[in-house]
């Protein structure tokens, strides 16, 4: 009898695999990152043979640090960056392209043109979301529009699109060998082409965008049994059998189940979401809607959604940019060597601002600087954005919700930085929670797969599994938080109508 379930997390900097017991807890993992491609400024790709190919290799180290086999697993969930493109070859198998990121905003033109009938809520009635370069669908036009032959090929209906959870699963399950072209509910909410109501593409934006039906993976819920692994992998015959997009796949892993349940992903971006159950929220507040989760053939469960694009990136910036630091763990440390931020305020727009604002005409800055500011007041200012950044998609969920929240669930790479934590809780005025398993995405994934075997029984079980690891309480006095956030708001004026014509 099997005893594990492993998740793909197929992320923006790495793709993982963890192999998760009943009781939720890690047994083993492989990560390996891929490259961060930067053609031209604004442009942000991965290759997806490279992703695909790490894939497979962090299966066989997960399984092998814990001496496991195929016969061990009970399922495989997939969770994935959401919104990153990836167009390729039915037949060779090949992408006819780079996978163009989720932060990439080469896309910005043909945004304008979309908007300039209707403006950026043209479709936001149907699908939730506005029309900004983040998401899926602007990708595929653009490399339909400007990679030689694609849009022949697609006509033909020799090219098929998916976020990464598509392409790893088309490959898991055979690629050009009868592999299965499938997305979840979750991942199709963030292309621009998912109906909310019907959860289907809906064949008039298609024709808008120029992309051809038959390029679209079937949609799907995001707990069944999809298919298997092919007898050419390590998994072979294992049921692929969950999908959920990265941030509905933490939602899932901090067993958000219930209307209003909540949490915020500290990652490459921050990700704040709010369960609205079976009631599709229509956001007043810059806040997207999107599908929380669909299990099997219940009714689907939606939600309201805080994109943030830069935080854990903005610490690689950094890191890897400026090389004031030589490892992301080392920025809580230099920024412990100054008492206060020293008056500066990083505003890391580096693809425009996403909620609330969602100004694609801003553009990062520091503000701030005197002749006192030293390379810790830098990184303390860093650290402090994505807490400012969060404080502010948090007050959009209350206001939407008409309910202040009164913790914040919390999980990602960056909650296991202390100083973080607490001026997060600080600029909150509300307790910060971190769970004892903080891979709460893969943890989602492995969830849904496992709910689709029995591996597990129901939501009640899995609710059961999570336990509270450590809780941040705020410190900070009303005046000095009035006083930081009005000085953050000042700084993130300044990032407005940047790009213009000449500057790019």
């Amino acid at each position: 009898m099997p005893q594990y379930v492993i998740a793909i997390d197929q992320g923006t900097t790495s793709s993982r695999a963890i192999i998760f017991d009943h009781q939720g807890n890690i047994v083993s993992s492989g990560q390996k990152e891929h490259e961060q491609i930067f053609p031209k400024a604004g442009w942000v790709e991965h290759n997806p043979v490279e992703i695909w190919d790490n894939t497979r290799e962090v299966i066989g180290n997960a399984l092998s640090k814990a001496n496991l086999t195929r016969h061990d697993i009970a399922a495989v969930g997939i969770t994935n960056q959401r919104e990153t493109a990836v167009v390729w070859d039915k037949n060779t198998g090949q992408p006819v392209y780079n996978a163009i990121v989720w932060q990439d905003t080469r896309t910005q033109p043909i945004v304008d043109e979309l908007a300039a009938d209707g403006g950026v809520e043209r479709f936001k009635q149907q699908v939730g979301l506005p029309l900004a370069t983040y998401f899926s669908g602007t990708k595929i036009k653009w490399i339909l529009d400007n990679v030689d032959g694609a849009r022949e090929k697609a006509e033909a209906g020799d090219l098929l699109f998916g976020n990464t959870d598509s392409w790893v699963t088309w490959n898991l399950t055979g690629g050009t060998d009868g592999g299965v072209h499938i997305t979840d509910v979750t991942n199709a909410s963030r292309t621009l082409f998912m109906d909310l109501e019907t959860l289907s593409w809906d064949p008039s934006i298609l024709e808008t965008f120029g992309v051809p039906a038959s390029m679209m993976p079937e949609i799907r819920s995001s707990s069944e049994v999809y298919g298997k692994v092919h007898s050419s992998q390590l998994l072979r015959e294992v049921p692929v059998a969950g999908i959920l997009g990265d941030q509905q796949a933490a939602t899932f892993g901090q067993a958000a189940f219930e209307k209003g349940g909540a949490k915020n992903t500290y990652g490459t971006g921050n990700f704040m979401i709010v369960n609205t159950g079976e009631e599709i929220v229509h956001s007043k507040n810059g806040l997207l809607t999107t599908v929380c989760y669909k299990l099997g053939d219940a009714r689907p469960v939606y939600a309201l959604e805080g994109s943030i694009a830069v935080t854990g990136s903005l610490v690689q910036w950094l890191r890897d940019n400026l090389g004031i630091i030589k490892s992301a763990p080392e920025v809580e440390q230099l920024a412990k060597t100054v008492e206060d931020n020293g008056g500066v305020y990083i505003v890391p727009a580096f693809s425009g601002l996403f909620a609330p604002y969602w100004r694609s005409d801003a553009r990062g800055a520091i503000v701030g600087l005197t002749r006192f500011v030293n390379k810790g007041h830098i990184a303390r200012a860093a650290l402090e954005a994505t807490a400012f950044q969060t404080r502010e998609v948090l007050d959009a969920a209350n206001a939407d919700s008409g309910v202040n929240m009164e913790d914040l669930r919390v999980d990602g790479g960056m909650v296991a930085n202390d100083a973080l934590m607490q001026f997060q809780a600080d600029i909150l005025g509300i307790p910060v929670i971190r769970p004892k398993v903080t891979e709460t995405t893969a943890l989602g994934a492995a969830y849904a797969a496992g709910l689709a075997v029995d591996f597990w029984k129901d939501t009640d079980e899995l609710a059961a599994n999570w336990s509270e690891d450590k809780r941040w309480t705020p410190t900070m006095d009303d005046a000095e938080r009035d006083r930081q956030l009005r000085n953050w708001r000042k700084a993130v004026t300044k990032t407005f109508d940047w790009v213009d014509e000449d500057i790019k």
